[in-house]
């Protein structure tokens, strides 16, 4: 590296998402005084995946001794720091699977673990008792569900990045942001091969002592990950409710089928509940010359019209009620997997003052309050040496196609989706969202 860190050393960090926001307030805390960061929107970014109204908050697999690392840390974070707890909702978590290989893979990777935190739910009237009368309504044909009533629910994403990115700047991080002064468009690289900063859409050069790439999705776009990131999507649509509605359903726990898809109750400012539709995930594929196809990340406010289909239908299965509402919001929204879906966040091996946050494997928003700490371990040198083998460069999972590989998901047929095949069936777009691109009607 060309200088040792210091407090007054210059960081800049690609990308004002969840672990952009994360890492600044964390080396605003270690009292790092010359931090900024870089994004082409306003925290929370438009293209940010943890720019959403909630996201599930689960137990993981506590079988490796990173992830109950990992998890202990997040778990401190959003029950004990006071920037994170007021988002959290601790309402608990219904887990379901309906297919015999569904069922056996929740078994195997996540009751077994904790079984003692569960109770079984093997009857519709089961599932209906669950939450309040009035919310599930379904039939849930061929449903089997366990039931964690705390320590698990949903926090609200939005929220608590824009909370983290405050205390950030009351620190004293900047944010830079706009579509050209906040739009990293390269990275400065000096006659040694290091990078020495970043060159945004506006022409203007920044330099630093240390860049770190934490841009989510958009990552490859900077840096040759040689095949070790995918940028995958997933798809949610959003119902609006009626104050009265929006009682009903408070504090119920959310609901999440393996094969389906997801709800939680609605958001307290819009009175919205969100809808996720469960599958291996969308790539955008991308033919190259003598290279590998790579999945390009498109971000939209509209969902392919197979997606809505298979939300109407998880909603005909646990609350009809609602199947035939309108969408007030729907949206494509973008991560990065890697082939274990562990995270890739190491140095580059051949640019030292690079440092990668990179791989958040669709569970990377859970780790907000802590994910930073551990950048900020890498920087300073001091990153727990398990973790940092889990977290490695690793190109050589990267040296054959593994674009189609399901990474333990299931749903829509049990394959990765390809979106150029919505082309022909067209999208789905919410009535409330402001980029009124044509759509398709269900």
């Amino acid at each position: 590296m060309r200088s040792t860190l210091s407090k007054n050393s210059r960081i800049i960090i690609v990308g004002g998402g969840t672990w952009g926001c994360s890492t600044a307030l964390h080396l605003t805390r270690r009292a790092y005084k010359n931090v900024t960061v870089f994004d082409p929107f306003p925290v929370p970014s438009a293209i940010s995946a943890g720019n959403d109204i909630n996201k599930v908050l689960e137990a993981g697999d506590d079988e490796a001794v990173v992830a109950e690392i990992l998890l202990a840390a997040a778990t401190q974070g959003w029950n004990k720091d006071p920037i994170f707890t007021p988002y959290f909702h601790n309402v608990g978590y219904i887990l379901a699977a309906s297919s015999p290989q569904a069922i056996q893979n929740v078994q195997d990777r996540e009751i077994r673990h904790h079984a003692g935190n569960f109770f079984e739910l093997s009857t519709p009237e089961g599932f209906r008792k669950s939450m309040p009368p009035g919310v599930l309504t379904g039939d849930f044909a061929g449903w089997k569900g366990w039931h964690q009533r705390s320590e698990v629910g949903w926090v609200h994403a939005r929220k608590a990045m824009v909370a983290a990115a405050r205390e950030a700047a009351r620190l004293g991080a900047t944010f830079v942001c706009g579509n050209a002064r906040g739009q990293v468009k390269e990275l400065i690289y000096a006659n040694d091969g290091d990078v020495h900063g970043v060159k945004t859409a506006d022409g203007l050069e920044h330099f630093a002592d240390r860049v770190i790439i934490a841009a989510g999705a958009q990552a490859p776009s900077l840096v040759d990950f040689e095949n070790q990131l995918r940028p995958t999507a997933w798809t949610v649509a959003h119902i609006r409710m009626s104050p009265d509605e929006a009682r009903l359903y408070k504090n119920i726990p959310v609901i999440f089928h393996s094969e389906k898809g997801f709800f939680i109750e609605p958001d307290e400012d819009k009175l919205e509940l969100k809808i996720c539709d469960e599958h291996p995930g969308y790539c955008n594929w991308v033919l190259q010359d003598d290279a590998l196809p790579r999945s390009i990340p498109v971000p939209r406010n509209q969902i392919p019209a197979s997606s809505a289909r298979r939300i109407r239908e998880f909603l005909r299965e646990t609350a009809p009620q609602l199947a035939d509402r309108p969408f007030s919001h729907t949206a494509t929204m973008w991560c990065a997997d890697t082939p274990n879906r562990a995270f890739l966040i190491t140095a580059h091996p051949r640019h030292p003052s690079l440092i990668l946050a990179a791989g958040d494997s669709g569970h990377g928003f859970t780790h907000l309050p802590s994910i930073g700490g551990f950048v900020s371990d890498l920087l300073e040198g001091n990153l727990d040496s398990r973790i940092a083998k889990s977290w490695r460069w690793r190109p050589d999972t990267g040296q054959e196609f593994w674009g189609n590989d399901l990474l333990g998901r299931s749903g829509a047929g049990n394959k990765v989706l390809d979106l150029k095949e919505t082309i022909t069936e067209g999208w789905v777009q919410g009535c409330d969202d402001s980029d009124m691109a044509k759509s398709s009607k269900l």
